[in-house]
């Protein structure tokens, strides 16, 4: 694959003994002050409504420099002037929060950060984005990649390393896989990935983006830079993303079941990467993919083909199918508890996603909890799925009434709402038996009772664990 230079000169240029705002004090927007620091930023104000006391982690991780400067508990569009020469904004700050619309009437730039880093990152990088998926998908084509035994592997974005963190880190002839969200695509300016995977597309985030059209137009600009010689990897049945292909400036990698050419299809029960001349090279049986789950396999024919575009042979892609597990917080394993089954898939942030972890373990008495941060979704396909997937519906946090209109709606009632996750664990426990799973699959944003998904899904756990049978 080819190594890009990004926008070095220029960017620099709007950094080095300039001011620069960063919105958002989160893990990008910590590694985004670190960075602009070590390229020689005059003053670098760090920003974040939150207060102090909310954010000592992150300030303990930001360097001690004279240069640095954290102004938190508000966001006032007054820190946007006319010596500002750069913002750059962390993923999920409101695109309509003040600051920023004073610097885009000011014609201040506004970046994400995996801007500013890929400007500094000489590595190629692999970019995986769509509503669904991204974070399997992600590690597990970071796994083929290491299984093929390239130099150095990072998995970076919203897993692993924050972009800005690998600048230095990451050598030419080393590669990054990059989970990338509409968020941070949607302020980029020269990014320009070398593989660019669009995995599917559904509502989400539409409090944010305002409406879906907005949503897919920040999900596109994935291809929006790309080159002749760049790849673009498209989910084939997706109707949305199937369009694509016409933005796709260079060679292009289908992914689906079915035969695929060029791509990634499954023929006759086994997973096969067939050439631009339809020639087809063997990688695994379906049977032994690890990751369970009809969704699962659409994540490995999609991780497979993004690693067979970066090099990735096909006996490497074929060895880490059959031993990927699943990661943390995404239709985990927690424990079983006399023969009841938790399964952690607190990722599961949209109804999509819960639709398909509802449909990962077929056959099976499910008892699900579901409910948190409002973000816009229609709960109207989700409700019919759990009519017929769920046999206990526990709902709580924001969304609880909603989710509740919706499955009355679709003529399910077997639920009850309750205030809490301790609740939800223990009214799950208390009704089920032998042979049931309890998943924890929420369909909305963790945001309404904790800080973060992974936050949820280890309050999970811990619950679980907890319980004295």
């Amino acid at each position: 694959m080819k190594v890009y230079e990004g926008s070095y000169s220029s960017l620099l240029e709007e950094i080095r003994g300039r001011q620069v705002v960063v919105v958002g004090l989160a893990r990008s927007g910590v590694a985004a002050a670190r960075l602009l620091v070590k390229l020689g930023a005059a003053r670098v104000v760090v920003n974040d409504h939150k207060p102090a006391e909310a954010l000592r982690q992150e300030l303990a991780l930001l360097p001690k420099s004279p240069v640095l400067e954290p102004v938190l508990g508000g966001n006032d569009p007054a820190l946007i002037g006319p010596g500002v020469s750069l913002v750059i904004k962390s993923p999920g700050v409101p695109p309509d929060l003040g600051m920023l619309q004073r610097a885009a009437s000011m014609e201040i730039p506004v970046l994400s950060e995996i801007e500013l880093a890929y400007a500094f990152i000489k590595a190629p990088i692999v970019g995986i984005t769509g509503t669904n998926g991204k974070t399997t998908t992600t590690a597990l084509t970071a796994a083929i990649l290491k299984e093929a035994r390239f130099h150095q592997v990072f998995a970076a974005g919203n897993i692993g390393w924050p972009l800005c963190d690998l600048v230095g880190k990451v050598e030419a002839t080393g590669i990054v896989v990059a989970e990338l969200s509409s968020f941070q695509l949607e302020n980029i300016r020269s990014f320009r990935p070398a593989v660019a995977v669009v995995l599917n597309f559904s509502q989400d985030h539409l409090n944010y983006h305002g409406s879906l059209e907005n949503y897919f137009a920040a999900k596109a600009r994935i291809l929006e830079n790309q080159g002749p010689g760049d790849f673009a990897v498209l989910n084939a049945a997706d109707g949305a993303v199937a369009e694509l292909q016409y933005r796709a400036p260079g060679p292009l990698l289908w992914f689906g079941s079915g035969k695929r050419v060029p791509g990634v299809g499954v023929e006759e029960g086994w997973v096969y990467l067939y050439s631009p001349t339809g020639e087809r090279q063997a990688v695994c049986p379906v049977e032994e993919i690890a990751l369970p789950g009809e969704h699962n396999l659409e994540n490995a024919l999609a991780a497979s083909a993004a690693a067979w575009a970066a090099g990735a042979e096909a006996e490497a892609i074929g060895r880490t199918l059959r031993r990927f597990k699943a990661i943390e917080h995404r239709l985990e394993f927690v424990a079983s508890v006399q023969g009841v089954d938790f399964i952690n898939d607190s990722k599961g942030t949209n109804p999509e996603a819960t639709i398909k972890a509802l449909r990962a373990f077929p056959g099976r008495r499910k008892l699900l909890i579901a409910g948190g941060k409002d973000k816009g979704s229609d709960f109207r396909d989700l409700a019919r799925v759990i009519k017929e997937e769920v046999d206990f519906l526990v709902v709580l946090g924001e969304t609880a009434d909603r989710i509740i209109r919706e499955v009355e709606e679709a003529g399910f009632g077997a639920y009850r709402k309750v205030g809490s996750l301790e609740e939800a664990v223990e009214e799950a426990w208390r009704r089920s038996r032998a042979g049931d799973l309890v998943l924890l699959s929420p369909a909305c944003a963790s945001w309404d009772m904790f800080s973060s998904y992974e936050e949820r899904g280890n309050r999970f756990k811990e619950l679980v664990r907890q319980i004295k049978p």
